[in-house]
């Protein structure tokens, strides 16, 4: 006998079928009962995998099972049609040779503009007739809500809390080392960065190490026994006017999906909101999901986005801001 879902609260009863009878006509109405997809003759997988490598500009194949949530077989499939047809190319990862790393031909960037105008051109038309207050509100339920089910889907139920990591506020020896350490064995891996990103991440959090005694400023870890396997740093002095800038919020690979990057963040905001900080800012750039659904969730949102090389390579440069709320 397999083990039944717990009934949802009783408060949310009324509101599953309409729920699930509303998640139905999205799943028809933007065609994902079509064999294709996007205006495109290939499969809604397919369409998917283009969109997320030209998200991220280059994506590690063996983190595609969980983003598009389909099996290694499945994205085994998808990748050789696509690389057969031309549209992704595969190479093997500078930082781990039996890992490839995926990234669009000139025609697979073809394919994602004509997806994109597609894309764009759909939803417009549908978002004509509707008041732009309510489209706000339209958005904002549909970030809650897939980031519920995505919450759900990521972090199993073994993961949910991990009580052998304990938070710590304060400098910890090696602290600097190890919040590189982390950035770069993620983010050289997953989407290209370099030295430029390394210099930028030493000296910026070298120098609030510095300054690390003024009451304004903070760092966390997250230990596992005498290792550091998080950090985050808030800086309530570079950016002036009563503003905090959230910097190096990272988790190692091990414990990514198990709450300690939430934990991480809120003992961080907790601590701007006691001081009294009129704003957090955080930099970073589009297509980090998991981390901008915890930056949500926390009460940030993003205020700007534009194409920059902020960190040595292209990206979509973007700030969220977070507003003191009183506790």
């Amino acid at each position: 006998m397999t083990d039944q879902p717990p009934p949802p609260p009783p408060s949310f009863i009324s509101l599953v079928p309409a729920i699930r009878d509303v998640s139905r006509q999205l799943v028809r109405e933007l065609g994902f009962m079509r064999n294709t997809l996007a205006g495109t003759d290939l499969s809604p997988s397919s369409v998917h995998t283009i969109l997320e490598i030209g998200e991220q500009k280059t994506l590690i194949a063996s983190d595609l099972s969980q983003v598009l949530n389909l099996e290694k077989s499945s994205v085994s499939r998808v990748l050789k049609k696509l690389v057969e047809a031309g549209e992704i190319a595969e190479r093997i990862s500078n930082h781990d040779g039996r890992e490839k790393t995926l990234l669009l031909t000139a025609k697979g960037i073809g394919t994602l503009a004509k997806i994109n105008q597609f894309a764009q051109w759909q939803v417009a038309e549908a978002l004509e007739n509707i008041p732009y207050e309510s489209c706000r509100a339209i958005l904002d339920g549909m970030l809650l809500y897939v980031g519920a089910l995505r919450a759900r889907r990521v972090k199993p139920p073994s993961l949910q809390a991990d009580n052998t990591i304990t938070i710590v506020s304060g400098y910890q020896p090696g602290i600097l080392a190890r919040a590189i350490d982390m950035h770069m064995l993620y983010y050289s891996r997953n989407v290209g960065f370099g030295r430029a990103f390394e210099h930028s991440l030493a000296s910026g959090l070298g120098d609030l190490l510095s300054r690390l005694d003024h009451p304004g400023n903070g760092v966390w870890a997250a230990m596992e026994g005498n290792k550091i396997v998080g950090t985050v740093f808030i800086d309530g002095q570079d950016l002036g006017a009563n503003k905090a800038h959230l910097r190096a919020f990272i988790v190692d690979d091990h414990v990514r999906g198990s709450g300690v990057g939430r934990r991480l963040l809120d003992q961080a905001m907790g601590f701007v909101d006691i001081r009294g900080f009129e704003e957090t800012h955080l930099w970073t750039f589009k297509g980090l999901d998991a981390a901008r659904t915890l930056y949500e969730r926390v009460g940030f949102g993003l205020a700007e986005e534009a194409p920059g090389r902020r960190w040595g390579e292209e990206t979509v440069v973007q700030l969220f801001v977070r507003k003191y709320t009183s506790r």
